[in-house]
């Protein structure tokens, strides 16, 4: 007998869910166009198409992980506190298959929001992503300082726990 309640329960439940979405829609919002949902679609996969023009080095990176990722990543990136180390014995992006995957990160979700400093998600330009990628890549040991990252060499970087048979199915 028991089961039969829960059975009638499942039941109401799922009719007052059909009928609540029937409700109408009230104006709120808009279709996004076909532009918008393009430039919203930005992942890079390990291939790095759909990389974008742009171009740096750790050099640069470095004056630029100074200024807007230092304060909560730590000096060269060997965070102590709450966000991730990016470099040193506790960094985990060297455990990333391809360097790609650092790229689509820092351009998608970097810098987070600080209230003390105002910066925001994705605020960073294609030059200064290109710049820190290369920064990690180098405080990690991966290149060398002076190396040049784009979009035709980033995913030609062979990370350390890349798995080679990972070239022949990668997607993209």
């Amino acid at each position: 007998m028991h089961w039969s309640r829960a059975l009638v329960l499942v039941i109401a439940l799922a009719a007052v869910t059909e009928a609540l979405a029937q409700l109408p829609t009230y104006g709120v919002g808009r279709t996004p166009s076909a532009k918008e949902i393009r430039d919203q679609d930005i992942t890079i996969g390990p291939s790095g198409k759909g990389l974008p023009e742009g171009r740096g080095t750790a050099v640069q990176g470095a004056a630029i992980f100074e200024k807007r990722c230092a304060h909560c990543h730590g000096v060269n990136g060997e965070s102590e506190g709450q966000f991730p180390a990016l470099s040193g014995p506790k960094a985990r992006v060297v455990e990333y298959p391809f360097a790609t995957t650092i790229w689509d990160f820092i351009n998608s979700a970097m810098p987070r929001r600080v209230p003390d400093i105002g910066t925001r998600d994705g605020s960073l330009t294609a030059e200064e992503v290109y710049a820190l990628t290369a920064f990690i890549l180098y405080r990690n040991g991966i290149i060398k300082e002076t190396d040049v990252l784009d979009a035709a060499s980033l995913p030609k970087i062979k990370m350390p726990k890349r798995d080679p048979h990972l070239d022949k199915v990668a997607p993209h």
